[in-house]
Protein backbone atom coordinates (compact mmCIF):
# COMPACT_ATOMS: atom_id res chain seq x y z
CA UNK A 1 0.00 0.00 0.00
CA UNK A 2 1.46 3.67 -0.50
CA UNK A 3 2.56 5.28 2.50
CA UNK A 4 1.38 9.40 2.90
CA UNK A 5 2.54 11.79 5.37
CA UNK A 6 -0.38 13.38 7.13
CA UNK A 7 -0.64 17.27 8.11
CA UNK A 8 -2.51 18.22 11.48
CA UNK A 9 -4.12 21.64 11.23
CA UNK A 10 -4.91 23.31 14.30
CA UNK A 11 -7.97 25.47 12.75
CA UNK A 12 -9.89 22.66 11.59
CA UNK A 13 -8.65 20.19 14.34
CA UNK A 14 -8.03 17.54 12.00
CA UNK A 15 -5.72 15.96 9.19
CA UNK A 16 -6.84 17.66 5.70
CA UNK A 17 -3.70 17.22 3.87
CA UNK A 18 -1.95 14.28 2.65
CA UNK A 19 1.63 13.99 1.03
CA UNK A 20 3.57 11.65 -1.34
CA UNK A 21 6.59 12.04 0.15
CA UNK A 22 7.43 9.69 3.57
CA UNK A 23 10.63 10.89 4.77
CA UNK A 24 12.89 9.00 7.74
CA UNK A 25 12.75 12.15 9.60
CA UNK A 26 11.59 15.22 9.76
CA UNK A 27 11.92 18.37 11.73
CA UNK A 28 10.82 22.30 11.70
CA UNK A 29 13.89 24.80 12.35
CA UNK A 30 14.54 28.55 11.57
CA UNK A 31 11.03 28.74 9.70
CA UNK A 32 11.83 25.74 7.17
CA UNK A 33 10.51 22.46 7.45
CA UNK A 34 13.40 19.72 7.05
CA UNK A 35 13.79 15.74 6.27
CA UNK A 36 15.81 13.13 5.89
CA UNK A 37 15.02 10.73 3.06
CA UNK A 38 17.77 8.07 2.19
CA UNK A 39 20.66 9.65 3.90
CA UNK A 40 20.09 12.54 2.21
CA UNK A 41 18.92 16.20 3.86
CA UNK A 42 16.07 17.94 1.79
CA UNK A 43 14.30 21.60 2.72
CA UNK A 44 10.87 22.00 2.08
CA UNK A 45 8.82 24.52 -0.19
CA UNK A 46 12.16 26.68 -1.45
CA UNK A 47 12.54 24.46 -4.91
CA UNK A 48 11.65 25.89 -8.23
CA UNK A 49 9.07 23.12 -9.66
CA UNK A 50 5.93 22.15 -7.75
CA UNK A 51 3.91 18.83 -7.23
CA UNK A 52 7.84 17.53 -6.90
CA UNK A 53 9.51 15.56 -3.75
CA UNK A 54 12.71 13.67 -3.47
CA UNK A 55 13.26 15.14 -7.23
CA UNK A 56 9.66 13.12 -8.19
CA UNK A 57 6.75 14.25 -9.77
CA UNK A 58 3.27 13.88 -7.97
CA UNK A 59 0.02 15.65 -9.05
CA UNK A 60 -1.82 17.37 -6.40
CA UNK A 61 -5.23 15.73 -5.80
CA UNK A 62 -8.35 17.47 -4.34
CA UNK A 63 -11.34 15.40 -2.89
CA UNK A 64 -14.32 16.93 -1.69
CA UNK A 65 -18.36 16.77 -1.47
CA UNK A 66 -21.32 18.38 -2.80
CA UNK A 67 -24.29 17.21 -0.29
CA UNK A 68 -26.06 20.43 0.30
CA UNK A 69 -29.58 19.41 1.08
CA UNK A 70 -28.89 16.14 1.67
CA UNK A 71 -32.33 14.57 1.58
CA UNK A 72 -33.50 15.93 -1.76
CA UNK A 73 -32.48 13.96 -4.95
CA UNK A 74 -30.46 16.58 -7.06
CA UNK A 75 -29.39 17.05 -10.43
CA UNK A 76 -25.43 18.22 -10.49
CA UNK A 77 -25.83 19.95 -13.97
CA UNK A 78 -21.72 22.16 -13.51
CA UNK A 79 -18.54 22.10 -12.11
CA UNK A 80 -16.88 25.28 -11.23
CA UNK A 81 -13.61 25.96 -9.97
CA UNK A 82 -12.56 29.31 -8.54
CA UNK A 83 -8.36 28.85 -9.44
CA UNK A 84 -6.04 30.20 -11.02
CA UNK A 85 -5.55 27.59 -13.16
CA UNK A 86 -7.99 24.66 -14.45
CA UNK A 87 -7.69 21.29 -13.28
CA UNK A 88 -9.00 17.94 -14.33
CA UNK A 89 -11.74 16.69 -12.86
CA UNK A 90 -10.45 12.91 -12.69
CA UNK A 91 -13.56 11.59 -11.57
CA UNK A 92 -17.35 12.36 -10.34
CA UNK A 93 -20.03 10.22 -8.62
CA UNK A 94 -23.25 10.36 -6.77
CA UNK A 95 -25.18 7.78 -5.04
CA UNK A 96 -27.02 7.03 -7.98
CA UNK A 97 -24.47 8.14 -11.15
CA UNK A 98 -20.85 8.65 -12.25
CA UNK A 99 -20.35 10.97 -14.25
CA UNK A 100 -17.53 11.65 -16.85
CA UNK A 101 -13.82 12.51 -16.79
CA UNK A 102 -13.62 15.85 -18.05
CA UNK A 103 -9.36 17.50 -19.36
CA UNK A 104 -8.11 20.52 -17.92
CA UNK A 105 -8.59 22.33 -21.11
CA UNK A 106 -11.84 21.52 -21.68
CA UNK A 107 -13.02 23.90 -18.82
CA UNK A 108 -13.77 27.17 -20.07
CA UNK A 109 -12.58 30.58 -18.51
CA UNK A 110 -15.45 32.89 -17.81
CA UNK A 111 -15.06 35.82 -15.65
CA UNK A 112 -12.19 35.06 -13.65
CA UNK A 113 -13.77 30.92 -13.21
CA UNK A 114 -13.36 27.74 -14.79
CA UNK A 115 -16.41 26.00 -15.98
CA UNK A 116 -17.08 22.52 -17.41
CA UNK A 117 -20.80 20.40 -17.60
CA UNK A 118 -20.69 17.42 -16.23
CA UNK A 119 -22.26 14.71 -18.14
CA UNK A 120 -23.73 10.79 -17.16
CA UNK A 121 -21.78 8.30 -19.51
CA UNK A 122 -23.55 6.20 -21.39
CA UNK A 123 -23.65 2.93 -19.68
CA UNK A 124 -26.49 0.89 -21.50
CA UNK A 125 -25.99 0.55 -25.06
CA UNK A 126 -28.92 1.63 -27.66
CA UNK A 127 -28.79 -2.13 -29.21
CA UNK A 128 -29.82 -3.39 -25.68
CA UNK A 129 -30.97 -0.38 -24.06
CA UNK A 130 -35.31 -0.38 -23.31
CA UNK A 131 -37.41 1.92 -25.79
CA UNK A 132 -38.62 4.65 -26.29
CA UNK A 133 -35.56 6.56 -25.41
CA UNK A 134 -35.63 10.14 -25.61
CA UNK A 135 -32.25 10.23 -27.78
CA UNK A 136 -33.54 7.98 -30.05
CA UNK A 137 -35.57 9.45 -33.33
CA UNK A 138 -36.84 7.11 -36.71
CA UNK A 139 -36.66 7.98 -39.67
CA UNK A 140 -38.13 4.97 -42.05
CA UNK A 141 -37.59 2.37 -44.55
CA UNK A 142 -34.79 2.87 -46.90
CA UNK A 143 -34.96 2.74 -50.22
CA UNK A 144 -31.87 1.93 -51.59
CA UNK A 145 -27.82 1.50 -50.24
CA UNK A 146 -24.62 2.16 -51.41
CA UNK A 147 -22.18 0.61 -49.90
CA UNK A 148 -19.12 0.33 -52.20
CA UNK A 149 -17.37 2.59 -49.73
CA UNK A 150 -17.88 1.31 -45.79
CA UNK A 151 -16.24 4.70 -44.78
CA UNK A 152 -19.21 6.57 -46.73
CA UNK A 153 -22.26 4.39 -46.84
CA UNK A 154 -25.23 5.93 -48.61
CA UNK A 155 -28.66 5.33 -46.99
CA UNK A 156 -31.43 7.05 -49.44
CA UNK A 157 -35.26 7.40 -48.67
CA UNK A 158 -38.47 8.24 -50.15
CA UNK A 159 -39.17 11.42 -52.06
CA UNK A 160 -42.72 10.68 -52.92
CA UNK A 161 -44.27 9.99 -50.95
CA UNK A 162 -42.00 11.81 -49.19
CA UNK A 163 -40.01 9.97 -46.28
CA UNK A 164 -38.95 13.00 -43.91
CA UNK A 165 -35.09 13.06 -42.07
CA UNK A 166 -36.28 15.06 -39.34
CA UNK A 167 -33.91 18.58 -38.62
CA UNK A 168 -33.03 16.85 -35.37
CA UNK A 169 -31.13 14.49 -37.08
CA UNK A 170 -27.35 15.52 -37.31
CA UNK A 171 -23.75 15.10 -38.43
CA UNK A 172 -22.21 13.45 -35.10
CA UNK A 173 -25.29 11.07 -34.49
CA UNK A 174 -25.11 7.54 -34.52
CA UNK A 175 -27.37 5.35 -36.91
CA UNK A 176 -29.29 2.01 -36.11
CA UNK A 177 -30.91 -0.13 -38.43
CA UNK A 178 -33.43 -3.47 -37.78
CA UNK A 179 -32.06 -6.59 -39.64
CA UNK A 180 -34.17 -7.90 -36.81
CA UNK A 181 -33.23 -6.15 -33.70
CA UNK A 182 -31.45 -2.95 -33.87
CA UNK A 183 -28.06 -3.48 -35.31
CA UNK A 184 -25.29 -0.36 -35.21
CA UNK A 185 -25.09 1.08 -38.60
CA UNK A 186 -22.20 3.52 -37.50
CA UNK A 187 -21.77 7.47 -37.27
CA UNK A 188 -23.55 9.94 -39.00
CA UNK A 189 -21.53 12.10 -41.46
CA UNK A 190 -23.89 13.92 -43.57
CA UNK A 191 -27.43 14.56 -44.04
CA UNK A 192 -29.04 15.48 -47.84
CA UNK A 193 -32.25 16.95 -48.08
CA UNK A 194 -32.56 18.27 -50.71
CA UNK A 195 -35.94 17.41 -51.94
CA UNK A 196 -36.06 19.60 -55.66
CA UNK A 197 -33.14 17.20 -57.26
CA UNK A 198 -34.77 14.41 -55.53
CA UNK A 199 -31.76 13.84 -52.59
CA UNK A 200 -32.85 12.54 -49.62
CA UNK A 201 -30.35 10.23 -47.71
CA UNK A 202 -27.82 9.87 -44.99
CA UNK A 203 -23.62 9.34 -45.40
CA UNK A 204 -22.74 6.80 -42.66
CA UNK A 205 -19.17 5.95 -41.35
CA UNK A 206 -19.26 2.80 -40.87
CA UNK A 207 -15.86 2.10 -40.24
CA UNK A 208 -16.86 2.35 -36.53
CA UNK A 209 -16.19 0.31 -33.63
CA UNK A 210 -18.81 -2.68 -33.24
CA UNK A 211 -20.65 -1.44 -36.36
CA UNK A 212 -22.06 -3.57 -39.49
CA UNK A 213 -22.59 -2.31 -42.68
CA UNK A 214 -26.07 -2.17 -44.05
CA UNK A 215 -26.51 -4.10 -47.08
CA UNK A 216 -30.12 -4.13 -47.60
CA UNK A 217 -32.82 -2.24 -47.40
CA UNK A 218 -34.65 -1.81 -43.72
CA UNK A 219 -36.00 0.59 -41.59
CA UNK A 220 -33.23 3.50 -40.34
CA UNK A 221 -33.68 5.40 -37.02
CA UNK A 222 -30.71 7.18 -35.26
CA UNK A 223 -29.33 8.36 -31.51
CA UNK A 224 -27.97 10.87 -30.02
CA UNK A 225 -24.60 10.76 -27.94
CA UNK A 226 -26.36 10.14 -24.72
CA UNK A 227 -23.32 10.93 -22.55
CA UNK A 228 -23.00 14.45 -24.45
CA UNK A 229 -26.74 15.47 -24.34
CA UNK A 230 -27.28 14.36 -20.39
CA UNK A 231 -28.17 16.96 -18.46
CA UNK A 232 -25.91 15.93 -15.53
CA UNK A 233 -25.46 13.13 -12.82
CA UNK A 234 -28.27 12.25 -10.36
CA UNK A 235 -27.48 11.69 -6.67
CA UNK A 236 -28.48 13.19 -3.05
CA UNK A 237 -24.79 14.16 -2.84
CA UNK A 238 -21.69 14.66 -5.25
CA UNK A 239 -18.16 13.65 -4.28
CA UNK A 240 -15.64 14.29 -6.90
CA UNK A 241 -11.97 14.21 -7.34
CA UNK A 242 -9.64 17.29 -9.00
CA UNK A 243 -6.13 16.75 -10.03
CA UNK A 244 -3.27 19.45 -11.12
CA UNK A 245 -0.30 18.83 -13.19
CA UNK A 246 1.00 21.90 -12.76
CA UNK A 247 5.07 22.80 -11.85
CA UNK A 248 4.27 25.87 -11.40
CA UNK A 249 2.01 28.06 -8.34
CA UNK A 250 -1.88 27.39 -8.51
CA UNK A 251 -4.12 28.36 -6.41
CA UNK A 252 -7.45 26.90 -6.10
CA UNK A 253 -9.95 28.97 -4.04
CA UNK A 254 -13.32 27.01 -3.84
CA UNK A 255 -15.33 24.45 -6.15
CA UNK A 256 -19.10 25.33 -6.90
CA UNK A 257 -21.47 23.50 -8.39
CA UNK A 258 -24.90 23.93 -10.75
CA UNK A 259 -27.62 22.18 -8.90
CA UNK A 260 -31.39 21.75 -9.43
CA UNK A 261 -33.91 19.73 -7.67
CA UNK A 262 -34.69 16.30 -9.76
CA UNK A 263 -38.66 16.37 -10.79
CA UNK A 264 -39.27 12.53 -11.17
Amino acid sequence: MPQYTLTYDEGVQGWPSFYTFYPDWMIGMNNYFYTLYEGNLWRHNVNVERNVYYDVFSPSVMKSVFNELPLQNKIFKTMALESSDPWQLQTCFTDQQSGNFVASQWFEEKEGDYFAFLRAPLSVPISTAALPLRSVNGIGNSIAIDNADPTAVIVSFSINPLIEISSIVSIGDDAYYNEPGRIYAGKIINVVRDYPNGDNYLVIDSNQPGAITPALNNYFFTAKNQTAESHGILGHYNVFILRNFNITPTELFATRSEVMKSFP
